[in-house]
């Protein structure tokens, strides 16, 4: 009879590691669950010969291994991701195994692309892999923090939590995009129609005029020349211009993309006036919340840095932190070792952590930080948006007057040039 070598997590949720004999796969899963075990990787031992015959799940993995590509235009979308992560830590909660409740979110998926997504983990997971590298296949629908959080969970056997924590975050940060395209919907429609009225300005209203300047000897004022040379350019070369403008935005966003540009434009966005101190900010409540429940779950320190420094998004902070938690590993205090990422850490903040982390309070003091930071850029974001509106019409208000006054400084001086 084949022997398979497990590792799944025990009802007080340690890990435990060892060998069970059973005719197939399938039986030797069961087999561990009858035991209260939730099967986290189960391998084939080499038998007799040394061979290894094929799993079950290797089949299911390679099924789904040809849709994965006929789909590959598609992707699962965030809300599917969000409802996948919360059903699977209520199942994971409720005591049902990885792999059973990996094969009903399957089934009770939302859409065919997210069926073969969750049965392509499936079958990964049942042939031994852990859930963490399963996920890692899937960079397209599974970030890097996902993952780190993932296998964080699973080395600590509180994996029902961190998905719960994760759900969270993808809740949270779908609902503050949300605030903040509800916000700009007024903005963008004036901005668009500010558009439309200077292009209308430019093509076919100024030409009128600027037959009747022609017409005049006389300097024109410089405002008036600037706004001539546009309307030529714009009603001459006005398609290149917008071919232009598409090619400048594409070539700008795969720069952005690339490593080096994203440092760049990261770089930037810090020292942004506005948007610096709330993407600071708000990278340092994930930080927080992050490494609060990681720590809460018993998960080591320099561990739990490590994958809560993966959850800040901006590289230049994410190196930044990675400085501190090798002043950490050298045996130096969390509070002392953030100093080293002022952008990141008020000085408030690093006492609050040094006080916790004395008194032994450093995960319910991290928690509330985050909690006490999201609710300070909650009001930070509404004032923001409040002050876009009447910003945003000044500057339209000022590109017409500009228009306007250039047409008209001319005309008011036409009597001096017709005597």
């Amino acid at each position: 009879m084949p022997t398979f070598s497990y590792k799944a997590l025990q009802a007080d949720g340690r890990m435990a590691n060892g060998t069970t004999e059973a005719a197939s796969r399938p039986e030797a899963l069961r087999a561990l669950e009858v035991r209260g075990l939730r099967p986290v990787s189960v391998t084939e031992a080499p038998g007799r010969g040394g061979r290894q015959v094929p799993s079950s799940g290797a089949a299911a993995a390679g099924a789904q291994s040809l849709p994965g590509f006929a789909l590959g235009a598609s992707r699962v979308s965030s809300v599917e991701l969000e409802n996948f992560t919360r059903l699977l830590s209520s199942l994971l909660a409720a005591g049902v195994p990885l792999s059973r409740a990996l094969t009903i979110l399957g089934k009770e998926a939302s859409s065919p692309v997210a069926a073969a997504k969750w049965q392509e983990i499936h079958g990964l997971v049942v042939d031994g892999m852990s859930l963490a590298n399963a996920m890692a296949r899937s960079p397209d629908t599974f970030p890097k923090v996902y993952t780190a959080m993932v296998e964080a969970g699973e080395a600590g056997g509180f994996l029902d939590v961190v998905l719960a924590q994760i759900a969270d975050f993808q809740s949270r940060e779908k609902e503050l995009r949300s605030k903040v395209l509800t916000a700009m919907i007024y903005p963008a429609v004036l901005l668009l129609m500010a558009l439309v009225v200077l292009t209308v300005l430019l093509v076919f209203f100024i030409p009128k005029f600027q037959k009747v300047f022609t017409s005049v000897k006389g300097a024109l004022p410089l405002i008036t020349r600037i706004i001539i040379g546009a309307s030529d350019i714009l009603r001459s070369y006005g398609l290149l211009v917008a071919v232009g403008v598409v090619l400048g935005a594409f070539f700008l966003r795969t720069w952005i993309l690339s490593p080096a540009g994203r440092r760049v434009w990261e770089g930037l966005t810090l020292r942004a006036p506005v948007v610096g101190p709330l993407s600071a900010r708000f990278a340092m409540a994930r930080f927080c919340r992050m490494l609060g429940t990681l720590i809460g779950a018993d998960v080591q320190l320099v561990q739990a840095l490590n994958v809560a420094r993966r959850s800040i998004g901006n590289q230049i902070l994410v190196d930044a932190v990675a400085r501190s938690i090798d002043q950490v590993q050298q045996g130096g205090r969390l509070g002392q070792s953030l100093a080293e990422c002022p952008t990141l850490f008020s000085g408030s903040v690093m006492e609050m952590i040094s006080v916790a982390e004395e008194s032994g309070r450093l995960d319910v003091e991290l928690i509330r930080i985050a909690n006490v930071t999201e609710s300070e850029l909650d009001r930070r974001l509404k004032t923001a948006v409040a002050l876009a509106e009447p910003l945003l019409l000044f500057l339209i208000a000022g590109f017409i007057g500009f228009i306007f006054i250039g047409m008209l400084l001319p005309v008011f001086s036409l009597q001096d040039y017709i005597k």
